[in-house]
């Protein structure tokens, strides 16, 4: 612990370009960030893809008078879209996921026997007040929101009080950040498909920008498929967008035709480059009657679906890959 409380009090806030960090085109708009990254700096995605709702969370980069709330649809990149801003900038990034048994003191930290010695051990909460940094609360509409509602001061910039640590006071570094995400936007979960999600407490959501996600443009997730699995053919590579599109649309009740319920599991961008590759290594398959994009669909996402589901991914292949499926 006392080598990584080292590392944090060396980082150096810097003021960077915006237009430089964020489009590549430098302009007179500074954010500020670090110097250089950290052990808790996330990894720099260079083939990461930026979509239009990013901007919001862009803008609060630049000026974060308030925590910032990113809710949307499973699979839609949430946790990453805000990484990998953070790593643009150099930021640490101390994250934790909500569930209904996490409590207060697990986000600030605990005291622990270190060397024979007792000592406070910082939570990640704590960290990012301390040093500056990015605090990530994922899945926050799983908390209780009692739980949640403790964080009431925290999100109004007020100074963190660790008692077991003799009292000491935390005033929030000029570079703290608070962010959480969530499928939800924390009043309730109309969809029914994400069990355990609570309705949060309006003062508590009172304290956020709200930014909303969604997936990717068409056009956006072909050019991706086209840098990922460039030896798959354009017409295939287009047509399992169209897939991924259509069991989103079954997964957020949006379908239209045969089928009008709702399925359990959905196509992030992660699980649609997953199935380009795993066509890409499956077509020697082809030779013994195999086709390796239904072949592959399975490995990358259905074998996570009931069989129901599945029944329906391999029909709605059927329809959209029928020079797949022929003998």
């Amino acid at each position: 612990m006392t080598d990584i409380l080292k590392e944090l009090q060396s980082l150096q806030p810097i003021d960077h370009d915006a237009g430089e960090i964020f489009s590549g085109k430098k302009s007179k708009r500074k954010v500020r960030g670090f110097a250089s990254a950290s052990s808790f700096t996330p990894d720099l995605n260079s083939e990461y893809l930026f979509h239009d709702s990013s901007r919001d969370a862009v803008v609060w980069f630049m000026d974060s008078s308030d925590p910032l709330y990113v809710f949307g649809p499973a699979g839609s990149g949430k946790t990453s879209l805000i990484k990998q801003l953070a790593a643009k900038l150099n930021y640490p990034v101390f994250d934790i996921t909500g569930h209904g048994r996490l409590e207060f003191p697990d986000m600030v930290g605990h005291l622990t026997v270190e060397d024979s010695n007792m000592s406070f051990q910082y939570g990640p909460l704590a960290l990012a007040m301390k040093f500056g940094g990015l605090f990530l609360l994922n899945e926050i509409d799983l908390l209780d929101p009692a739980t949640a509602a403790g964080l009431n001061g925290i999100l109004d910039s007020d100074p963190l009080c660790i008692a077991e640590n003799g009292g000491e006071v935390i005033k929030p570094h000029p570079l703290f950040r608070f962010a959480a995400t969530a499928n939800t936007n924390g009043g309730t979960d109309e969809t029914g498909l994400y069990q355990g999600t609570l309705r949060q407490n309006l003062a508590f959501m009172d304290r956020f920008w709200l930014c909303k996600i969604g997936y990717p443009k068409p056009k956006d997730e072909r050019e991706l498929l086209h840098r990922k699995a460039p030896k798959l053919p354009k017409e295939v590579r287009t047509k399992m967008v169209e897939f991924a599109n259509e069991i989103r649309k079954l997964f957020m009740g949006e379908a239209d035709g045969n089928y009008r319920d709702t399925i359990e599991v959905t196509f992030s961008t992660r699980t649609l480059i997953r199935w380009a590759d795993l066509t890409v290594r499956f077509q020697p398959l082809a030779r013994q009657g195999i086709q390796p994009v239904t072949y592959a669909l399975d490995r990358a996402l259905g074998y996570r679906a009931s069989s129901e589901t599945r029944t329906i991914l391999h029909e709605l292949a059927q329809r959209i890959f029928p020079q797949e499926n022929k003998e």
